[in-house]
C-alpha cells in the first residue's frame, strides 16, 4: 500500500485526502500543518491515523512514501528542499515554484539524489486534454495558426487572502496563468521565436492580470490571465482547415472539433470521468515504484519554463 502524507490542511488538501480515501491501491499516513488544530481537524475529518504541528518531525517519524505540499506558494521550495533532504519523493500544488531560481535548486537536487518531485498539474492528466493533443496530432484541424487561452475570475477583495497577499505567494500568475502556460505548452512545447508579457499589478504588490503573446514560425498565441473579473474561460486552437474548443480548459470535460465556420463535426465527453486528482495521484506513485525522478507529463523542464515566466512577470514590476 502506497503511503502518502501531506504538508497543509486548507481545502485543497482536503480534496487531496478525499480522493485518496477513494482509492484502493494507497492510503495516508499523516497530515501536518502550523497549527495543530488544523491539521488534527483534518486528520478527524480524513479519518488519517497521524497529524503533526512540524513538517520535518512527520517526515523523520512518519517515513512516507511521498508527500503533498498543498500548503501556498510562499513555502513550496522550502518544504520541496525539506523532503528531499529526507529522499522523500514530493507532489508539490501549483505553481511549485515563484522563479526558476527555486525551481533549479530543487530539481538539481531531485536529479542528483534520483528521488522524484513534481508539480501537481492535473490538468495535463485530463481526457479532454489528451484527446485534443491527439488530434492536434492527428491533423483533425490542419496546421494550426492561432491559440487563443482565456481563464480567471473576480477573486475576493479581501486583500489578506492568498490571491492578494504577497507574503503568500498571491497574484495571478501563480493561480492561474501556470494553467493558461502549463497547458498550453503541453500541446506546443516547442520554443516561441518571439514572447511578450503585460502585467497589471495591484495595490497589495501582486500581479493581477497577464496577456502573453507568443510567435511561433507558423502560429500566434495569446494567453489571458486575470484575477479581476470573470473571464470567458475557453481554449480555442483555430487551424487552416477547423479549430478545437476547450471550454473551461484547466478541469476540461468537453473538447469540441469543428469545421472553420464553427460548426460541429465530434465532440468528445467522456462517458465517466474520475475526479483530476486521481490522475495526479497514480503518475505520483506509478514514478515512484519506478525509481523515476520526473514525470513525462510534468517534467521538470516544463514547470522549469513555467518558472521562468515567472521570472519576466516579475520584471514587469520594476517598470510600473
Amino acid at each position: 500500500m502506497f503511503r502518502f502524507a501531506v504538508m497543509g490542511a486548507g481545502g485543497i488538501a482536503r480534496r487531496f485526502c478525499k480522493t485518496v480515501n477513494a482509492m484502493p491501491d494507497c492510503t495516508l499516513c499523516a497530515v501536518s500543518s502550523k497549527s495543530a488544530q488544523r491539521a488534527q481537524a483534518l486528520a478527524k475529518e480524513a479519518d488519517v491515523p497521524h497529524f503533526y504541528a512540524d513538517y520535518e518531525e512527520m517526515l523523520q517519524k512518519e517515513k512516507p512514501d511521498a508527500v503533498y505540499i498543498a500548503v501556498t506558494p510562499h513555502d513550496h521550495f522550502r518544504l520541496s528542499m525539506l523532503c528531499l533532504q529526507y529522499r522523500t519523493p514530493v507532489l508539490c500544488e501549483k505553481a511549485m515554484f515563484r522563479n526558476s531560481e527555486e525551481a533549479k535548486t530543487v530539481f538539481d537536487l531531485s536529479e542528483k539524489s534520483g528521488v522524484f518531485t513534481m508539480e501537481a498539474l492535473w490538468s495535463r492528466f485530463l481526457p479532454s486534454i489528451q484527446t485534443a493533443k491527439a488530434w492536434l496530432h492527428e491533423g483533425r484541424i490542419g496546421k494550426p495558426v492561432f491559440s487563443r487561452f482565456s481563464i480567471g475570475f473576480a477573486a475576493p477583495k479581501d486583500l489578506t487572502n492568498r490571491y492578494y497577499c504577497e507574503a503568500l505567494g498571491g497574484g495571478a500568475a501563480y493561480d492561474v496563468t501556470v494553467y493558461a502556460w502549463q497547458l498550453h505548452t503541453f500541446l506546443f512545447p516547442e520554443e516561441p521565436l518571439e514572447e511578450s508579457v503585460q502585467v497589471l499589478w495591484g495595490d497589495t504588490g501582486v500581479d493581477v492580470h497577464e496577456h502573453i503573446a507568443l510567435r511561433y514560425p507558423s502560429m500566434l498565441a495569446s494567453l489571458e490571465a486575470s484575477l479581476l473579473y470573470d473571464c470567458d474561460e475557453v481554449w480555442t486552437i483555430f487551424g487552416e482547415k477547423g479549430r478545437l474548443v476547450l471550454p473551461h480548459p484547466h478541469y476540461a470535460n468537453q473538447l469540441y472539433w469543428q469545421d472553420s465556420a464553427g460548426k460541429e463535426i465530434e465532440r468528445f465527453c467522456p462517458e465517466s470521468e474520475e475526479d483530476g486528482f486521481t490522475y495526479q495521484i497514480r503518475e505520483t506513485m506509478r514514478c515512484v515504484e519506478q525509481g523515476l525522478f520526473e514525470s513525462p507529463v510534468v517534467p521538470h523542464r516544463d514547470t522549469l519554463r513555467c518558472a521562468q515566466l515567472f521570472d519576466r512577470i516579475l520584471q514587469t514590476k520594476n517598470q510600473k
